[in-house]
């Protein structure tokens, strides 16, 4: 088979797509296939997949016990809109509510995180029947003007032009020689804050349980049993935002179950999916009692996309994907620590899961966002396809398929290890 080459690509992108469409690497290949954890470019390279598309693909790559299922619903009916009755929506209704915790059980299904996250907002809105909102510096909740507005990362906001009664408080990221705990009151403090300015005023509050574009940042353990509590003072509800930790990637079927609080509202989308577009915004028969005016989204939760995210449910409890997540991740962890204490470059690792984040700064404490691009680079060409993140693009970030190996995460780190001294060695 011919391929159109990486630079043809380029050249047809600044010819036919909008600019703000960018790539990874100096030197990009063309990725043609993918199989579980594996990757390959246009000339048969192959790479693990350390990054899974920004945490969608937790099942792997065209994994074929998922696709049985989805090519044979394509086969049968593909599309219709929620107007009409069919099977498959219900039925991953059912099996999502037993998948969340608490009594999360009823979902609105729709088609990106941006999507599910604005509905989320709007609910909490109706709901409460009050129109603030806020989200965390260092968040990121979409591409909508709304979710935009309660985006807490510059570099994702677009235009400084929020919605009105928006509000961004403190993240709960750690500062510079910064406790967690210290973090942690911080942030509260703020929050508080802008729920006193406007004691009658505050609908929700947005947050992630472990911020991914922010850098892959986890809060005290007790951040979230203090935040509902103050929320509840002020008769506002909690939005957590699980959009790329769902579905057994930090070891539980979701990010907040390790904070022992069950939120207001969950959205979710990306490895609900594996690849195939969808997403969900989930609460409880209280809070959904409110939302009964007409609404519809022309393809979320169609026949194909349901579907497939049954065999994904499905997959990842036959295959304990979030045991082996919580395994090999408590293995990642450990072995980037390790490096850690060699390579100085390296300011902190943290993470849960297999979510984990390597900050790198320079010698002068600095943010080095270009080592980051050269470390990359070089685990790019050693085939290893590594994600990057943080408010200075700065974090390496470990996001792979939850169906990695051992042995992959081992040959990866001796790669990163190589990587690392060649780095130094500039």
């Amino acid at each position: 088979m011919s391929y159109l080459g990486p630079q043809t690509i380029i050249e047809k992108k600044r010819q036919f797509l909008l600019p703000c469409s960018y790539h990874f690497y100096q030197d990009p290949p063309q990725l043609v296939r993918g199989s579980m954890q594996y990757l390959y470019d246009h000339t048969g390279k192959q790479y693990l997949d350390c990054f899974a598309g920004v945490s969608v693909m937790n099942c792997g790559h065209s994994n074929p016990e998922i696709l049985h299922t989805t090519l044979k619903q394509m086969e049968i009916l593909q599309h219709t809109t929620t107007i009409y009755l069919t099977e498959p929506i219900v039925d991953l209704g059912e099996r999502l509510a037993d998948y969340l915790p608490g009594n999360l059980t009823r979902s609105f299904f729709c088609m990106s995180g941006s999507e599910a996250n604005e509905g989320a907002l709007l609910l909490a809105k109706k709901v409460t029947g009050k129109t603030g909102l806020i989200g965390l510096e260092g968040g990121l909740s979409g591409r909508t003007h709304l979710t935009m507005s309660l985006t807490g990362i510059p570099m994702w906001r677009t235009m400084d032009d929020p919605s009105p009664n928006t509000f961004l408080a403190e993240g709960y990221a750690k500062h510079s020689n910064e406790t967690a705990e210290a973090a942690m009151e911080r942030s509260l403090a703020s929050i508080r804050s802008i729920l006193e300015a406007n004691p009658k005023g505050i609908a929700a509050v947005i947050c992630e349980p472990i911020q991914g574009n922010g850098g892959i940042q986890v809060p005290h353990v007790r951040y979230f049993k203090r935040l509902k509590a103050i929320l509840q003072e002020f008769d506002a509800l909690l939005i957590i935002d699980e959009v790329q930790t769902g579905y057994g990637r930090t070891g539980k079927n979701f990010a907040i179950e390790h904070f022992d609080i069950v939120p207001d509202i969950l959205t979710s989308a990306k490895a609900l999916g594996n690849g195939v577009p969808i997403a969900a915004f989930s609460t409880t028969d209280e809070i959904a009692a409110s939302f009964t005016s007409p609404s519809a989204s022309t393809l979320g939760g169609n026949p194909v996309s349901a579907a497939n995210s049954l065999a994904v449910l499905n997959y990842l409890e036959a295959h304990q994907c979030k045991e082996r997540a919580a395994n090999l991740g408590k293995l990642l962890l450990e072995k980037l620590t390790a490096l850690k204490e060699t390579y100085s470059i390296i300011s902190d690792v943290r993470g849960i899961g297999l979510m984990v984040g390597v900050e790198i700064r320079t010698p002068e404490g600095l943010p080095a966002p270009e080592a980051v691009d050269r470390i990359l680079e070089r685990m790019k060409d050693a085939g290893f396809l590594i994600g990057k993140n943080g408010i200075d693009r700065n974090v390496l970030a470990f996001q792979p398929p939850l169906v990695v190996t051992k042995s992959d995460i081992l040959n990866m780190l001796d790669a990163l290890a190589s990587a690392l001294q060649e780095e130094r060695a500039e």
